[in-house]
């Protein structure tokens, strides 16, 4: 059970994106920032908060970095996502201008969902640990020749001015959140649309690939995310992360998920949980 009198942790300073998920996903809770992913798993699994809100992925900048290979072995489980619409402010201190103001800090995902804004205005960008952060410290500084690029909220927290508003390059930049804690949710088979999140291992040969996930497609299973990344020095063994429609008991997906094992190693699911309302209205396409 969730004990609602601890926070939720997330990743970077207070007025950050991922502080904005968890305020957006759990009003009225306190969150509680932390100063890197291991930190913020570790909050969770100590006891020191009930859920952590993690970024996973972004619409226009890709997969969040660290992140696949820290999950495995979090000592957490996903038990819910969130799509939280990022839209960035150009924020600098009080007296700044556009003319004042030559370099930008913010996150590496803050600064490349912004690239056009950035190149337009000949800004020499900066990369910060977060957004937030960012925010933070170019406001301490009073340096009219800074800005940052970070939330709305950032900019009330710390005071700043608001030079631009919603800079990304894209209107549809949005990005995904975990929701993690240290029990599974384990939702009824019939309870509603699920997404399945798991991790597995091939050799890299020919076909191994193919032959491990040959299961979801004659089982009519679709993956919705599927990214790899190297996990031995020698180059030869590929870990996948993947996410999947369906709930393990379903008798397609849990097929799929034999043939899974019988051709590839290590095969762990990292949580099973509800599919957000997000994945309807939104109509986004296939990952297969």
């Amino acid at each position: 059970m969730i004990d609602t009198k601890l926070p939720i942790a997330f990743q970077g300073v207070a007025g950050a994106y991922s502080d904005m998920a968890c305020r957006a996903v759990f009003p009225g809770r306190e969150t509680l920032p932390c100063e890197s992913f291991e930190d913020t798993f570790a909050t969770v699994v100590e006891g020191r908060a009930d859920l952590a809100m993690i970024p996973i992925d972004n619409s226009s900048a890709g997969r969040v970095a660290d992140i696949h290979h820290l999950l495995p072995n979090s000592g957490l489980h996903i038990i819910g996502e969130h799509f939280q619409k990022v839209e960035h402010q150009f924020l600098a201190p009080k007296g700044a201008t556009f003319e004042s103001v030559k370099i930008v800090r913010s996150h590496v995902q803050g600064l490349a969902q912004c690239r056009a804004f950035i190149r337009e205005r000949g800004l020499t960008p900066i990369w910060h640990a977060d957004t937030a952060g960012a925010a933070a410290e170019v406001a301490a500084s009073g340096d009219v020749t800074q800005s940052a690029i970070a939330s709305k909220l950032a900019g009330e927290i710390y005071g700043m001015e608001t030079l631009a508003e919603n800079v990304q390059d894209i209107e549809h930049n949005t990005t995904r959140f975990l929701i993690m804690s240290r029990e599974p949710l384990d939702p009824e088979p019939d309870s509603g649309p699920a997404i399945t999140s798991f991790v597995f291992r091939v050799r890299s040969v020919p076909a191994s690939l193919y032959k491990a996930l040959g299961g979801f497609a004659t089982n009519g299973v679709n993956i919705t995310k599927l990214e790899s990344y190297i996990v031995d020095g020698t180059f030869k063994v590929a870990q996948f992360y993947a996410d999947v429609e369906g709930h393990p008991h379903h008798r397609g997906l849990r097929l799929a998920l034999e043939e899974l094992s019988f051709f590839s190693r290590e095969v762990k699911i990292l949580g099973v949980y509800p599919a957000s309302p997000f994945r309807l209205t939104e109509a986004e396409p296939s990952g297969d």
